[in-house]
Parts: structure tokens; sequence; C-alpha cells
């Protein structure tokens, strides 16, 4: 007994100095290029979950009432990546590099103390997630949720072509007349790309509901978003041209949750295409939603995640 009870006691210390940190609370992070934003949010037992948002040069805060509701199972942290929302914002295109967004993951699990998290990518933030786990092969990640991601930029362009060719022939010749003539800013041509983001980024009609979290809070980073993707949805110019990891995904070991929308430009087709990289991976198709399943379809969008999410834990 008397063995065992230091033992016992050195165990207590140990979880206690691993969940200390996984509270409430917000601050700020130092990385390359500058200071980055985070927030977590809920008391749950579970291992905690990292959020990574769209974007390049998006920003958390319009997730953080609908992600909230995991808290109950679990901690879940939110951050703004360089160049976006609450985080600094600054010029140096330098910056904008795929492995730099890597390295917030890694230093924000340094400063929190995140030695084990479920990791859910969004969009863009699905190819910061699959970077980090190909290139870091981290430990303590328990799954890996990619919620519409883009995973190769090829596949990507070739899946908005697609739909594009589902669009009136009208839109569809608009598209393409100004996609060659380089106009983006053309009063035609924003029309028909609206044409396309009501089909296929958010079904749900009407206007945005105000979110708390986003006052302040300063809007979408089109300058992040131009240097690494480009000027328009449709085709990547930027330092994204070239990303690819399909063929890399059977490195991934944890289990794995492809989450899209039914009517997502992350299409089903492809996400059923990735699974086949990852042996026990899986697939949920959100119904009646486009590439926002947070806004389109809430309710089974987080069902998904906290099933898939409650039955790993177990």
């Amino acid at each position: 007994m008397k063995k065992i009870l230091p033992i016992i006691l050195l165990s207590i210390i140990f979880i206690g100095s691993v969940n200390k940190s996984i509270t409430p609370k917000e601050g700020f992070i130092q990385v390359k290029g500058g200071r980055i934003w985070y927030k977590i949010v809920g008391s749950g037992k579970g291992v905690p979950l990292l959020l990574i948002h769209g974007g390049p040069g998006s920003r958390s805060c319009d997730g953080i009432p609908g992600y909230s509701t995991l808290s109950n199972d679990r901690p879940v942290i939110f951050y703004d990546q360089l160049g976006s929302g609450h985080s600094d914002r600054p010029t140096d295109t330098t910056l904008w590099q795929l492995p730099r967004f890597v390295d917030e993951v890694t230093a924000l699990r340094k400063e929190l103390n995140l030695k084990e998290l479920h990791i859910l990518g969004s969009s863009w933030g699905g190819t910061v997630a699959v970077e980090y786990m190909v290139t870091q092969q981290p430990k303590g990640i328990k799954s890996v949720i990619f919620a519409g991601p883009l995973i190769s930029t090829s596949r990507w362009m070739k899946d908005a072509q697609i739909l594009i060719s589902q669009l009136s022939r009208p839109v569809q010749d608009t598209i393409q007349k100004y996609e060659q003539l380089r106009l983006y800013d053309n009063q035609s041509y924003v029309a028909a790309t609206d044409s396309f983001n009501i089909k296929y980024l958010s079904r749900k009609p009407g206007p945005r509901a105000t979110v708390t979290d986003c006052e302040g809070v300063g809007k979408s980073n089109r300058q992040v978003y131009r240097y690494m993707w480009g000027p328009t949805e449709f085709n990547a110019t930027g330092t994204l041209k070239t990303f690819e990891r399909t063929a890399n995904l059977h490195e991934i070991k944890q289990p794995v949750l492809f989450v899209t929308g039914q009517y997502d430009e992350a299409r089903p087709e492809t996400m059923y295409e990735f699974q086949k990289e990852i042996p026990g991976s899986k697939v949920e198709i959100i119904a009646n939603s486009g590439h926002n399943k947070l806004r389109d379809n809430p309710e089974q969008y987080l069902a998904s995640i906290r099933n898939f999410l409650t039955a790993i834990d177990k």
C-alpha cells in the first residue's frame, strides 16, 4: 500500500497538470509574424476539439455559436489564423505559406498543453489539418474531421467546373467569359457567381444572423485569400495552385470523418474518393446543405460531429 499510494498521488498530480490549462479562457500566442488569438469554451470532460477555420484569410467567430454547442461534451478550442479575425494582420506575403500555418497548430498545442485532442478542419482548414497530419505525424491526435475539405487543388477546380456545368447556360457563359477576360469585378460576373454561391455555398435564404462574437472583428482578409488561392473561387493561381495530398491520405492512421453538404462545392463524390484512401474512414452527407453546413443544416451537421467524437472517446 505504501508503494501504491505515491503512484496514485503522482497520477492525480499528472492528470491535474494536463487538464489545468484546458479551461474556458482566451488570449494570444506568439507565432512567426505576429500573434494569433484563441478562445476555449466548455467544461465537458471529453478530449478537446480544435477547430481550424476556412479561408485562407477567414475567421473563427462566425462558427463560435454553433460549435460551442459541442462544449457540453468537451472543451472546444477556436483560433484565428494569422492575418484574420482577432489575430495580427501583417502584410509580409512571405508569411502566407502552408507550412507556417501548420506551425500555428504546433504552437497552440504547446502553449495550451494539448496532450490529446481531436481536430476539425473546415474547407481550407482541412488543408492545414491534412498537412499537419502528414508532415508532422503528431502524437496524441485522437481523430480528424475533414469538413468540406480542400485536399487536392486540381480536384477542387475540377469539381467547380462540374458544378458550373449544372447552372443555366447563360450563367455558365458569363462565368467563362469573364474568367477568360479576368474581369472579376464586372457586375454580370458577380451576379453569375452569386448564382453559384446560392446553390453550392449556402442554400439557406435570407440575410445571415448577426453573430455577437464577430462584433469588432475584422472581415475576411481578401489579400491573404488572393495571394494563396486567387481572385476567383473556381481557379487557383496562388501558392496553393499545386497543392495535392490525396496520395498521402493513407498515411493518416487515426479515425477520420469526411463530412460535406449534399450540394457542397466539396462534392460528396469526391469525399467518397478520399474515403477509399483511408481504410475505416467514414463519410457523412448533410442534407439540403451547401458548403456552409453550419448555417444550412446545423442540427444534422453538429449531430454527425458529436456522434463521431463520442464514439471515439468511449
